[in-house]
């Protein structure tokens, strides 16, 4: 679970309100497809040490690697179906075409929200009667 929602949330999908069930499908189709990146190629480093010297902390992390790898790496908490299941998982995997597959359900997503508020309506402008038949003997 990210910490914050700017990391992969807010990037992804920004801060409109989401609230209809066509929005709801398409947010669906937009976190599988992100979660297929995330876990299979988007390397991270886990900290492995913490340690305060006087004023200064000073972090150690390890090399990097995907959650992908690192749940094949897992030495006993992770079965070998579910090792077995990641591994075709990933052979068919294609992260250009993830990527355009996921940047066209975020148009849509956009479309169909932007369209669904609308333009703001404008207020309407007071004008004395001098000035609309001045504007009428213009357009005349």
């Amino acid at each position: 679970m990210e910490q914050k929602n700017w990391h992969i949330v807010r990037q992804t999908v920004g801060y409109y309100r989401y609230d209809t069930t066509a929005e709801l499908e398409l947010l669906n189709e937009i976190w599988a497809l992100q979660r297929l990146l995330t876990n299979h190629f988007a390397p991270q480093q886990k900290l492995v040490v913490k340690e305060r010297i006087g004023a200064k902390v000073r972090k150690k992390h390890d090399a990097p690697a995907t959650p992908h790898q690192r749940t094949l790496a897992d030495k006993g908490t992770v079965c070998k179906v579910v090792k077995n299941r990641l591994i075709r998982e990933n052979e068919s995997l294609n992260p250009a075409a993830i990527q355009r597959q996921l940047q066209a359900t975020m148009n849509r997503l956009f479309v169909l929200t932007t369209s669904r508020q609308g333009p703001k309506p404008k207020p309407a402008m007071r004008t004395s009667s001098s000035d609309s038949t001045k504007a009428t003997r213009r357009a005349s």
